[in-house]
């Protein structure tokens, strides 16, 4: 039916894990086929899978492939005019659609899961799971309710699914969902197709330069990802001026324009895509050649998933990031969000307890009572109560104030819990950043920061710290063991390196040892030039 010979590991052990009734996480690279892991349990399963994104645009696309094969799929979503909608909830209370499509706004929603009830709903697959972790790169308050919608519906299995998650996150969504004990399956995040580098860059003005050339020597199609909407313009004038097949994505276009652009590039209409990060998420374009980061992302998470949408064929494709000092101060601002503090979960607890005595308690009756909080940070306050067991969530979505009495030091320790959360949004920034500045193996500093083991890796042998180990002066070097929180490495292998022996650097020739510190090797040449190398890339003459 898929046209598919055979399954990946990752997808087979998935898709019997969900066949054998539990509920799973699972995390798989980028492309690495993670619809097809909730398609097929779809078709097997007699009844209806529930697909929750964030992405109307990957939901149409779904859509389109799974009715080519024959599978009966549907959405609800704003893109539908009353009719189409209509008949959609028609189609679902009769049970006739074996996947629906929706968005987390809507699986919340009293009367969408009143039709959802009429039918028998086999499985919830969650989509970029990571939003619903509070520590994940991409958290969205529009997920925090789906545990109490999932319970609504006599709680069925789940399959979360995310590219990428450290441990506290995987720890997290299980949390969230109140899926303590999911089977985690996670497959790893190594694509060897991938061949990451960084340009060091001291300007603007270079750094456009730099871009505009990497696009000129790059073949296929890329995409070009800026941080900023005036960035994202002025590289688009950029290459369109150099004369370059170019496009347009940003969130301050309109909705046609965006779409009609999108459509261009992958259509291969246009070349190159520039494009803030409202591009990319559920974009499947599999023959991407090369993706250049103008500025860093805010941490390894989403670079990751950034850079990942090159390659997704298998063949070989570049991932570049321009850095640029200054770029961190751009980011740093990005991160200074106003999350809730102690006074204004009081608020919401003291609304919700007014309310409880005349009626339902719902999110929307409570952003009523206090016009000077948004639903956003509403729900996140009601997030935090009931991770604090003050309130709780029937089946009707409604909150219910739980016998705890709460006192003013349980407010603020609530709070406290998003103060973690920014100095934990300012540390993973601070990864990003010695990932640019970094002189080890690209792909084993994201191995590590993942804590992903890749059997019989040493390094990558093609990003441009293997090809061309960089080289530092001795009294330059700062000593840190905190990098990446490296664990102990075993003791090596290789060659043992001694102050006076004769040894050979490729591009530098022969010279002398004169120190040894860790793997970092000091070397004197005969033209009176001192340097240090990696230990890996010195070799005994």
């Amino acid at each position: 039916m898929f046209g598919l010979e055979r399954l990946r590991d990752g997808q087979q052990r998935v898709i019997d894990s969900i066949l054998d009734g539990k509920d799973t996480l699972a995390i798989m690279p980028t492309g690495g086929g993670k619809s097809l892991c909730y398609q097929i349990p779809a078709h097997i399963l007699k009844g209806t899978t529930v697909v929750v994104s964030p992405l109307i645009s990957l939901m149409k696309d779904q859509l389109g492939k799974l009715e080519e094969l024959g599978i009966r799929a549907c959405q609800v979503n704003s893109s539908l005019n009353a009719d189409e909608e209509h008949a959609a909830l028609d189609a679902i209370a009769a049970g006739a659609c074996e996947i629906v499509f929706c968005t987390p706004e809507r699986l919340t929603s009293p009367e969408f899961l009143d039709v959802l009830k009429q039918a028998k709903i086999v499985l919830v697959a969650v989509d970029e799971a990571h939003c619903i972790s509070q520590w994940g790169h991409d958290f969205r308050p529009a997920y925090i309710e789906m545990a109490a919608a999932i319970a609504a519906l006599g709680q069925p299995p789940v399959l979360a699914l995310t590219a990428t998650a450290t441990d506290e996150v995987i720890e997290d969504i299980g949390r969230q969902l109140n899926r303590s004990r999911m089977n985690v399956i996670n497959t790893g995040i190594y694509r060897p197709n991938l061949h990451y580098s960084v340009r060091q860059v001291t300007n603007l003005a270079e750094k456009f330069q730099e871009a505009r050339r990497l696009v000129a020597e790059s073949e296929g199609v890329g995409i070009v990802y800026a941080a900023t909407v005036k960035a994202a313009e002025e590289m688009h004038r950029i290459l369109e001026e150099a004369g370059e097949s170019v496009t347009l994505y940003h969130g301050k276009l309109p909705s046609a324009e965006r779409k009609a652009n999108q459509d261009l590039f992958m259509n291969d209409e246009r070349r190159v895509m520039v494009a803030t990060n409202a591009f990319g998420m559920g974009i499947d374009k599999s023959d991407t050649r090369f993706v250049i980061h103008l500025q860093i992302p805010a941490n390894l998470e989403s670079y990751y998933q950034e850079s990942g949408r090159a390659g997704r064929d298998g063949v070989d494709a570049s991932c570049t990031l321009l850095f640029l000092q200054d770029d961190k101060r751009l980011q740093q601002f990005f991160l200074v969000k106003h999350y809730p503090d102690a006074a204004e979960i009081r608020s919401v607890y003291e609304a919700a307890r007014e309310l409880a005595d005349s009626g339902a308690v719902t999110t929307e009756r409570i952003e009523e009572q206090l016009a000077d909080l948004n639903e956003a940070k509403i729900k996140v306050c009601l997030k935090l109560l009931k991770d604090g067991k003050l309130v709780r969530q029937n089946r009707k979505l409604e909150f219910v104030l739980t016998a705890a009495e709460p006192k003013a030091a349980t407010f603020e320790a609530l709070a406290a819990v998003y103060v973690q959360k920014q100095e934990h949004d300012r540390e993973s920034l601070e990864k990003m950043v010695s990932y640019a500045v970094s002189g080890f193996c690209r792909w084993k500093l994201m191995l590590d920061y993942f804590g992903d083991e890749v059997e019989g890796f040493e390094k990558c042998c093609k990003c441009d710290n293997c090809k061309n180990p960089p080289s530092m002066n001795l009294d330059d070097i700062e000593i840190r063991d905190d990098e990446f929180d490296h664990t102990p490495e075993p003791a090596p292998s290789g060659p043992q390196f001694e102050p006076g022996m004769r040894v050979t650097v490729p591009k530098y020739g022969e010279g002398v040892v004169v120190s040894v510190a860790g793997d970092q090797i000091g070397i004197d040449f005969p033209d009176g030039e001192h340097k240090s190398f990696m230990a890996d890339f010195v070799t005994i003459a």
